[in-house]
């Protein structure tokens, strides 16, 4: 387990805005297998060729044979639907999962500000083509993203989320009080029951004072050893900072008609003095975790890195080699967002104490 909490970065972007489709924003990457080789990497964006106006975020793909050269993919995997009012906007941290007869894509899905955010599901029998499925999958009275699916096997599946709670005041009249770890298990994929308690508590120190925004798990592979978790945390801004109000808890962005605007208004928001990193925990059984530290950041404002100010909403994938390697949103000083990866040490390196 120790190798897992050792991780290189990977030089250059896997994926960055290059086309009308991701010109303004690219985040939240999820990886999967292709089935005849190969490496898909799925992320959501937004550009001039959004398919509506009032649309803000879509899931778009690239394939790659050695997963780190990706080439886009023409047109957009899966978008929303501007008639149904809670996922009329965007799109967010796709995850993909083998299902029978094809994949299931659990993803974060948007209507306007005034709604909670909740996950939803769609089905491919190819991984290119994909058809939402009927109803809602999860959601939770403050909203709940950034769904990471575990398979348990004979058991169903688990599926790890972020829920935020806005207390009595509700999502447009008061600050979000917290954004932590939840669970929710399921026996075919479709229904979901939320697992008492909390996983991960957000605010245990300065770093996460701003909630998880993203967690995804690694069971066992036998019956025995520890669960392995990467979580994303956001860092609030220093005292006194004038912070603008992000479009998606602006009721006025709903009607501006114009992803663009929201799309500079969010980066706007991102390099307030915010800061996101990638942090580790274990588990004996998937349910209590316990912190393991900091493992991918960048060096701030000043930094030149693709990750400078932010890495987070990670999705992770095994290696041939058993490796595993770690695609992540990052965002430089400038406020361009990218997809960036880090590739974890090997076993025999990390009891070595190097990479």
């Amino acid at each position: 387990m120790s190798h897992l909490l050792q991780w290189h970065k990977d030089p250059g972007p896997r994926i960055e805005g290059s086309r009308s489709l991701d010109q303004w924003k690219v985040q939240a990457p999820g990886i999967v297998r292709r089935p005849d080789g190969g490496f898909r990497l799925f992320y959501t964006a937004v550009g001039p060729a959004k398919p509506f106006a009032n649309c803000q975020g879509y899931i778009l793909s690239a394939a790659s044979d050695d997963g780190l050269h990706f080439e886009p993919e023409p047109g957009i995997r899966l978008a929303p639907d501007p008639g149904v009012p809670h996922m009329s906007r965007r799109l967010l941290a796709s995850n993909v999962t083998q299902c029978t007869g094809g994949w299931r894509m659990y993803v974060e899905v948007r209507g306007t500000a005034d709604r909670p955010v909740v996950i939803a599901s769609a089905f491919s029998p190819d991984m290119i083509n994909w058809t939402f499925e009927q109803g809602i999958r999860l959601q939770t009275p403050g909203g709940v993203g950034g769904p990471r699916y575990v398979d348990l096997k004979e058991a169903g599946g688990r599926l790890y989320c972020c829920n935020s709670d806005y207390g009595s005041a509700g999502k447009l009249n008061g600050p979000r009080q917290s954004q932590s770890v939840v669970s929710a298990v399921t026996c075919n994929g479709l229904d979901f029951e939320l697992e008492p308690g909390v996983r991960l508590q957000d605010k245990q120190s300065a770093e996460d004072d701003m909630g998880i925004t993203a967690a995804e798990a690694i069971a066992p592979s036998g019956t025995r050893g520890d669960w392995f978790m990467v979580y994303s945390a956001w860092q609030n801004v220093p005292p006194g900072t004038v912070v603008p109000i992000h479009p998606a808890q602006d009721p006025n962005a709903d009607a501006s008609g114009s992803s663009e605007n929201f799309a500079a208004a969010s980066i706007a928001v991102d390099l307030a003095g915010y800061r996101s990193r990638i942090f580790a925990a274990t588990s004996p059984d998937g349910l209590a975790w316990q912190r393991a530290g900091c493992i991918i950041e960048g060096s701030g404002y000043h930094g030149d890195e693709l990750d400078a100010v932010h890495a987070e909403d990670m999705s992770m994938i095994k290696l041939d080699d058993d490796r595993f390697r770690m695609y992540y949103a990052s965002c430089d000083a400038k406020g361009n967002w990218r997809v960036a990866s880090a590739t974890s040490a090997r076993g025999q390196d990390a009891a070595n104490g190097h990479e």
